[in-house]
């Protein structure tokens, strides 16, 4: 029988997060600056750098 772990699978999960929130941030129509900052915020702070940008991040805002 195989053992899941929980840790293991939520580390998988911010790890989806971190890399869908740096592909949007790529994406993002906000100055190569702040794109930079915002990168690091997620890089280094996974969880609190990925929360932090689904709230404050930059938004393309319109059609």
């Amino acid at each position: 029988m195989m053992n899941f772990e929980y840790g293991g699978i939520l580390g998988l999960l911010i790890l989806i997060g971190d890399i869908w929130a740096i592909i949007n941030i790529f994406q993002s129509s906000a100055s190569n600056g702040k794109k930079l900052i915002w990168i690091i915020a997620v890089v280094l702070l996974p969880v609190l750098g990925l929360i932090l940008w689904f709230l404050l991040g930059p938004r393309d805002r319109g059609a």
